[in-house]
């Protein structure tokens, strides 16, 4: 008897939502299947990318994979030549990002690739520091640049100076060049996010699979622990925000944080005493460039940063000042964690036999303690900062054509994609040169209107988890590592969970055990209700959610794996954390008391209610 392995869908066999028909005009051609495509996404395993990219997409916020599919790919193809693994390709299907990573499929090609690899690669591991002490400079630079670009209103008349100074331009000449700088930029800071990170990860999945060959019965977590209490820089918003959390209860003004309903209260609070005075300066000191934190992954436009809506930071101030109060310690146990990670490696490197075992050893946990700090470091300068600055000059550039009377929000021009955009400006550019009314105004403001109800469809729609056909074990190590998925996540994807009335299972991310009333949140506004001592349980988590770990005693998270922000940041504050689970957030409510075994990678819930 012949059987059918299951499989998922391909992109052309999933429905359209009824009411959101066209929606493929909102994204560019490259993006979508098409019929000369078909071959090539049959042969691949498609996913949805639900840590990055877990909502349908407006038209203009594509253009944040755009920039890390060029970049993850150069440089693992053409620059640095990853012996196994090519680029991640990228299809977008209703709205929602699928992605497939491309394998080298031809054995004498990986042979071949191992020579660019161990020259190109060796240069950069032999002067990490150094090249990143190179590297932070470029990412500035990029950042002031971005800074720097403005979008005016374009003027009745250009002002005098043109004339006079000899300048030879115009404004609508400066509008278009200041939009092609701002996603020239985009791109380049692009360029960089990804010019060191693959090779970081290569570095730790070297150790990784030395250690797994060398200690068969390692845990994953283990091997990640002698690489933990670091210092990077995403962990320095929530440093200053223990800081001002101390200043306030130093000056005496911390009643301000429990008394006032909002952010602007406690604000105008402070405004009326010097110890406030005081305090709201050295916030003013802190704001630039650590409030510059998104309050997500930064991908979306409609994730508003610290600096947009100070209630993030805020409630994590409060909370501080309320752990302060209590004669808590709200330190990060970093040095213990780097005790715990000596202690560790010392023990394993005693296991080995060989002096060239041992010397392998060194060689390789130093490498990846050199390496993994840019792994989060990165995120700060790209992710965070300047996609808070870029989010900021497209709303601009919106205002600028709101005063042209092309649309009716500044919000709306995240409905085009960037070509798109590039269309709009130039017509209004050359209309007002020419003195005429642009031409495209009631179609595109016909077409946002018809987009905010397509989209508003797609993102009530529940995408399917894959497309195409599975492999029978998956073991493409950043899938794995960063998302999370393996071969029994798949299957449970197309048979739906196992039948475990009260047992979820996923990574054992960071080691321990810890029991406490769930919370499940599923939004960073919903941090607040965070009480102490609960288990948080959530489809993921983001860097700005750090106040949060200092107030928990586990850690449960539908996506990710063991490289995922979730688990760093877990193993970093001390705490037990199960992620990957697919199903936690569904199957655990709020209030209803659960164990988090960080050590088996097993959550049980242990009360209905």
């Amino acid at each position: 008897m012949v059987t059918t392995r299951k499989r998922f869908p391909y992109p052309w066999e999933v429905e359209t939502p009824k009411g959101a028909e066209g929606w493929e005009r909102m994204y560019p051609y490259y993006l979508l299947s098409s019929e000369e495509t078909r071959a090539h996404e049959q042969s691949l395993f498609w996913f949805q990318d639900k840590i990055h990219h877990a909502y349908a997409l407006y038209p203009f916020d594509v253009i944040t994979f755009e920039a890390w599919r060029l970049a993850l790919g150069q440089y693992n193809t053409r620059v640095f030549g990853v012996p196994p693994a090519l680029g991640i390709d990228h299809r977008v299907l209703n709205g929602y990002l699928y992605i497939a990573p491309v394998p080298v499929a031809d054995p004498e090609e990986v042979t071949r690739r191992v020579g660019y690899f161990q020259k190109r690669a060796g240069y950069y591991f032999e002067h990490w520091n150094e090249l990143f002490d190179r590297w932070r400079p470029k990412a500035e630079a990029v950042i002031r640049e971005m800074e720097k670009i403005a979008f005016r209103p374009l003027p009745a008349w250009e002002p005098e100076e043109v004339v006079f100074e000899g300048r030879g331009r115009s404004s609508g000449y400066d509008l278009l060049a200041s939009y092609s700088e701002l996603i020239n930029r985009f791109f380049l800071m692009w360029q960089y996010h990804f010019e060191m990170l693959n090779l970081g990860y290569v570095a730790y999945l070297t150790f990784f699979q030395f250690c797994k060959t060398a200690f068969p019965d390692i845990p994953d977590q283990t091997i990640a622990r002698m690489v933990a209490g670091i210092d990077v820089l995403l962990f320095r918003p929530d440093e200053e925000l223990k800081g001002l959390a101390r200043k306030a209860v130093e000056l005496q003004v911390a009643e301000a944080f429990t008394r006032a309903a909002s952010a602007q209260a406690t604000l105008q609070e402070l405004e009326h005493t010097d110890n406030g005075r005081q305090w709201l300066r050295a916030l003013d000191q802190v704001k630039y460039p650590w409030f510059y934190y998104s309050s997500e992954y930064g991908f979306y436009h409609d994730q508003p940063s610290w600096i947009d809506d100070l209630s993030i930071p805020f409630s994590g101030i409060r909370g501080y000042i309320e752990r302060l109060q209590r004669g808590e310690d709200i330190s990060r146990p970093t040095q213990k964690l780097l005790a715990e990670r000596e202690q560790l490696a010392q023990e394993y490197r005693a296991l080995l036999r060989t002096d060239q075992d041992r010397q392998q050893f060194d060689q390789l946990v130093g490498l990846a303690r050199t390496v993994f700090p840019y792994i989060e470091d990165h995120n700060f300068f790209v992710e965070h900062w300047s996609h808070t600055i870029f989010w900021q000059k497209m709303r601009d550039l919106g205002q600028v054509l709101v005063e042209a009377g092309f649309l009716t929000d500044r919000e709306d021009v995240f409905y085009l994609n960037r070509h798109e955009v590039a269309q709009v400006v130039y017509d209004v550019a050359s209309s007002w040169a020419v003195g005429v009314r642009p031409v495209g105004v009631q179609r595109w403001r016909d077409e946002v209107q018809r987009r905010r109800e397509i989209l508003q469809v797609l993102r009530e729609w529940t995408p399917v988890p894959g497309l195409g056909e599975p492999p029978e074990t998956v073991t493409e190590p950043f899938t794995v590592m960063l998302w999370g998925i393996i071969s029994n996540t798949v299957k449970e994807w197309l048979e739906g969970p196992a039948e475990r009335a009260n047992e979820l299972r996923g990574f054992p991310a960071s080691p321990g055990v810890a029991e406490g009333p769930a919370r499940l949140i599923r939004a960073v506004e919903d941090i607040g209700q965070v009480q102490p001592g609960e288990i948080l349980v959530c489809p993921m988590t983001s860097p700005s959610w750090a106040p949060v770990f200092s107030l928990i005693s586990g850690t449960v998270s539908d996506i990710g794996g063991m490289m995922c922000h979730a688990a760093i940041v877990s193993r970093e504050y001390g705490l037990p954390a199960v992620v990957g689970t697919g199903f936690a957030t569904t199957a655990i409510k709020t209030g209803q008391r659960v164990r988090v075994d960080g050590n088996q990678g097993v959550v049980t819930i242990l009360s209905a209610s």
